[in-house]
């Protein structure tokens, strides 16, 4: 893929970048292992200091970050600033609390003294999807950069002015050079990097594909990575539910980004008695959307981000409708300019279609029909994924149920799934592994030393 900006909602390509020679790689590497030898030697404070200019930064140009994120991947304008203003918080949260969460622990153990000492690691890779192109990186970058480490972001190849927005935005918050750098290179260039010594770790968002070569790269190495890969996310309603509520939150849990966020709900579970009700206005709800410009305040539902993307959901739709599914809205592509797909609610899904086993990335739900909650956690379970899990009930034995029975690597209960920099983040099963986030994601890309200080 050409690394260049189209705007998906025209479809007109706006801008193309050279990607960097071999040589501007390597300088890129030598400036990052020789400001990682002086980022980790500063104080929490000093660190501190600069993530919260970051975050003014963040805050002062959302509406430009914002536009900058509508043109180049199509995501909603008023979401796109949100996310800008969520990368501020993240910023901030790591800023606050960055020392606290890699303090040392004191263990009481025969030594005179023994605790565990958090230390960085160094230049770590950050292989970085489209979809939410300032939040993905900005929840790796926050952590990483408090906790002393240094990052090379190698970003999706359509969102370059977006990976290059991020860079400036460390720059001017004052870190020194080569502390963060972003790499316009192509995927074909990324397991060369990771098999330089300086590179010491990565981490990747993206797709299961992705995720094997990254994973598979790094541990021929025997180099830490995280990965968080591929969703589909169950969204289940119970009799007990508010089933207001439960339909309206459904609607935005399958559209948000325009149906392209991992964590999106894609199957939606319902129980058998209340299953014609939940069908009936979660279709008239879908049908209400209004799909158009991005940039327009009225539209609900904007482009999907690439040519390649609204093809392959065509095709996954139209396999699945082949393979014996009913179509009960949508099941198009819009005609016209740009890269829009009609809102689209599928249901008596085939288990070996494409729409069961798959990761359908836009706005294309799915419609289950549950016997009891036995049922409803069998279909929840029944796929290769792990990410995030939606369940609506009331009754407390239900949910506790979810909790301890689901297999993800979260679960809401009344409420969609959505990442918080308070919280981990991260999946089980073929979601991949590690977290993000939190006081866990901190952890994952330092080493945990143990020091046992006996006396003489």
């Amino acid at each position: 893929m050409a690394i260049a900006t189209i705007n998906p909602a025209t479809g007109k390509l706006l801008k193309t970048f050279e990607p960097l020679s071999d040589a501007q790689i390597e300088e890129k590497l030598q400036r990052a292992s020789v400001a990682f030898a002086k980022h980790r030697k500063l104080s929490f404070a000093e660190r501190g200091q600069m993530m919260i200019k970051a975050a003014e930064i963040l805050e002062k140009d959302k509406e430009s970050f914002g536009r900058l994120m509508t043109t180049e991947m199509g995501k909603p304008f008023r979401a796109a600033v949100d996310e800008a203003a969520k990368c501020a918080w993240a910023c901030r949260y790591y800023a606050e609390n960055a020392e606290r969460f890699l303090a040392d622990e004191v263990v009481e153990t025969a030594a005179s003294c023994s605790y565990i000492r958090y230390q960085p690691l160094g230049p770590i890779l950050a292989v970085m999807p489209w979809n939410f192109p300032f939040w993905q990186v900005m929840r790796f970058a926050a952590p990483a950069l408090m906790a002393g480490n240094v990052g090379l972001l190698k970003h999706a190849s359509n969102v370059p002015q977006c990976a290059l927005a991020v860079e400036d935005i460390f720059r001017r918050a004052g870190f020194p050079e080569g502390v963060f750098q972003t790499l316009l290179i192509g995927a074909q260039k990324v397991d060369g990097i990771l098999n330089d010594p300086r590179v010491v770790a990565a981490t990747l968002t993206g797709s299961e594909d992705a995720g094997i070569q990254v994973g598979t790269g790094a541990a021929k190495r025997i180099k830490k990575v995280v990965l968080e890969l591929g969703g589909s996310d169950p969204f289940i309603v119970m009799p007990s539910a508010n089933l207001e509520e439960a339909v309206a939150t459904a609607v935005k849990a399958r559209i948000v980004n325009n149906g392209q966020s991992c964590i999106a709900a894609k199957r939606f579970i319902v129980a058998d008695s209340i299953g014609d009700e939940f069908e009936r206005r979660f279709v008239s709800k879908m049908e209400a959307l209004e799909v158009g410009d991005p940039n327009d305040e009225s539209t609900d539902l904007g482009p999907l981000a690439t040519q390649d993307g609204v093809n392959s959901l065509d095709r996954d739709v139209r396999k699945t409708v082949a393979a014996g599914a009913l179509v009960l809205t949508g099941g198009n592509k819009v005609a016209g300019d740009g890269y829009f797909y009609q809102p689209t609610v599928l249901t008596d899904i085939p288990p070996d279609s494409p729409a069961y086993r798959d990761e359908l990335f836009g706005p294309v739900a799915c419609l289950f029909r549950a016997r009891d909650v036995d049922d409803a956690i069998r279909i929840a379970n029944d796929t290769r994924f792990g990410l995030g899990a939606s369940a609506w009930t009331n009754e407390p034995s239900e949910r506790d149920r979810f909790i301890n029975e689901l297999d993800a690597g979260m679960v809401f209960i009344n409420k969609m799934v959505a990442s918080d920099p308070r919280l981990p983040f991260g999946g089980v099963k073929q979601s991949g592994y590690g977290r993000e986030l939190g006081l866990h994601g901190i952890h994952e890309f330092t080493n945990i030393k143990t020091v046992w200080v006996q006396a003489a």
